[in-house]
Formats: structure tokens, C-alpha cells, sequence
């Protein structure tokens, strides 16, 4: 078992900004990462075919043998990881937008949040900020376009430039000084956000605290990987195999 990989799944690339933290702190570990590009993006998706695409993933990936799974997509988690938790025996590792960190360190008491529009819309988001919010206003930005831009390998054009320029203007204008990137495709996007929205706005993923949480589940069951040597990664994806590896290559992933 100990040998066994990790899962990882997405609508696309975004996971692969996860799978950098997860690689960083065990890179021991092997992993299989599922990019569920043919259907991507699951933002403009409705619940019950987010479900269904995770529902689909998950098989897949137990076929190849993980030991845990890591749902590396905002909108996947919020939607399906707790119906994929009920009907499935595997320990799931989700991914939340950063609200909790945000809410701690914001000075202006406004947070901004960008997300997809599936994400904002979910139920489990809306409970997030109920949750944690408090005093400190949360502005959701739901983001559509950005995906598809990011999974066309756009990280730096003027198209990509004029979308983020369009959602973040909102935020800072509503006085946001800390602004969650709640999908994991966004932080490829993180030097241009931090350009159009300047050097006093914290921008947060909670990618580093997904590869903590999947290593305290591992430990805690026994399951990390012994071996001192490298592991390795399996790369699958729904749509086509020289594209995702020549995005990939972009995104300096290997």
C-alpha cells in the first residue's frame, strides 16, 4: 500500500499548481494526475454533472491503484467531495477557497474572492462564508473565461490581461487589500494578477495547505512512501495527450 500512488484530478492544468506543492513537500511519493480536459471547465457546469465527472474520475483512478485521492479543483471539492466522501471508502483530500486565512490577515476588513461561476454559486461557498466571515465582507468574483484562457496556455496576452483587469478592478474597489484565488488554475496567472493589482494586495492559494493536509492523512494511516528515491508521475487525461504534455511544457511541468 505504501507504494501505492497518489491521485490527483481537475477539470485541467489547474491541479498541476497543487501537484507542485504536493511534489515539493513529497517528492518521494508517487502520482497519477488525471486532467479531465475533454470536459473542461466544470465552472459553467450545474451540480449534478460536476458530481458526475468526479464520480467518473474517481473511478478511474481507484482502477490504477491510489491511496488517496486529491480533488486539486475548487469547484470539483464544493460540489462533489462530500457526495465522493459518502460513497466511497478512499480518503479524499479537498480544496477550498482560502477564505479562513484571508478573513485572519485582512487589514481592511474586505476580502475578494475569484473563482469560478460554479464555485460561487455553491451552496458549500456560501456556508464558507457564513462560517468565517464575521465582520470582515467577503466579495465573491466569479471569473469566466479565465479557465479557458489558462488551458489555451494564454498566460501572459492582452486578452488575459484586459479578463484580469476586469475582475479585479471590483474587488479593489470595494476596498479588498487580500484576494483569494479560490481555483487552481488562477495562481499560473498570479505574476499578472499581482501586476494589475499592485504591490499592497495579498493574493492566497491553498495550495501548500493541501500537500500538508495529504501528508498528515498519509502519516496518520501508515500510507507515505519509505523510498529515498524520486517518485514518479502518470499523466491521463479525457482529451488529447499531446496537447495537455505541450501545455504542460509551458506551464514548466514535467
Amino acid at each position: 500500500m505504501k507504494q501505492r500512488p497518489i491521485g490527483m484530478f481537475d477539470s485541467g492544468v489547474g491541479g498541476l499548481s497543487t501537484l507542485r506543492d504536493v511534489r515539493a513537500l513529497l517528492p518521494n511519493e508517487h502520482i497519477i494526475y488525471y486532467a479531465d480536459t475533454g470536459n473542461c471547465p466544470y465552472g459553467g457546469r450545474s451540480h449534478e454533472e460536476i458530481v458526475a465527472l468526479a464520480e467518473r474520475v474517481t473511478h478511474v483512478l481507484l482502477e490504477r491503484g491510489v491511496k488517496i485521492i486529491v480533488v486539486a479543483c475548487n469547484t470539483a471539492t464544493l460540489h462533489a467531495v462530500d457526495y465522493l466522501r459518502e460513497h466511497f471508502s478512499i480518503r479524499f483530500v479537498g480544496m477550498e477557497p482560502g477564505i479562513k486565512p484571508a478573513i485572519a490577515q485582512t487589514k481592511t476588513g474586505v476580502v475578494g474572492v475569484m473563482a469560478t461561476q460554479a464555485t460561487v454559486a455553491g451552496e458549500r461557498f456560501q456556508r464558507l462564508i457564513a462560517r468565517y466571515a464575521g465582520d470582515v465582507q467577503v466579495v465573491p468574483q466569479a471569473c469566466p473565461g479565465l479557465v479557458e484562457l489558462i488551458e489555451a496556455g494564454e498566460l501572459q496576452s492582452a486578452t488575459t490581461r484586459e479578463a484580469v483587469k476586469r475582475y479585479v478592478e471590483p474587488l479593489l474597489k470595494a476596498g479588498a487589500d487580500t484576494i483569494v484565488l479560490g481555483c487552481t488554475h488562477y495562481p499560473f496567472l498570479r505574476p499578472l494578477i499581482a501586476d494589475v493589482a499592485g504591490p499592497n494586495i495579498a493574493l492566497l492559494d491553498t495550495g501548500a495547505a493541501v500537500a500538508r493536509q495529504t501528508q498528515r492523512l498519509l502519516a496518520t494511516d501508515d500510507l507515505l512512501n519509505p523510498q529515498s528515491e524520486p517518485g514518479s508521475i502518470e499523466w491521463l487525461t479525457s482529451g488529447d495527450p499531446a496537447d495537455f504534455a505541450k501545455l504542460r511544457q509551458c506551464l514548466e511541468i514535467e
